[in-house]
């Protein structure tokens, strides 16, 4: 599944799941391996005082085409894994 049939199958209130890796030497989202498999992000933001998790719901905004404003980490604010809320 691409991150543009992912996008067009959100609705308000869905999560998604997302697997970061902060201090990348890139910016990027991926789809995950299976269609049930997390996302993967990849910042080079590094992980202290939440500018890794500001640049990762930049970067899945951008990546699905909605405002980062409609995206809410509900969970895993310190956690490689995280959840992200579309309002």
């Amino acid at each position: 599944m691409s991150l543009a049939d992912l996008a067009a199958r959100l609705e308000p209130g869905a999560r998604i799941e997302v697997r970061a890796t902060p201090k990348a030497r890139r910016n990027a989202v991926e789809p995950g391996e299976t269609p049930d498999a997390p996302l993967r992000a990849w910042v080079t933001a590094a992980p202290e005082d939440g500018k890794a998790n500001e640049a990762i719901r930049k970067l899945l905004a951008k990546a699905l085409g909605v405002a980062p404003s409609r995206l809410t980490l509900v969970r895993g604010a310190t956690s490689r894994d995280k959840a992200f809320q579309l309002d």
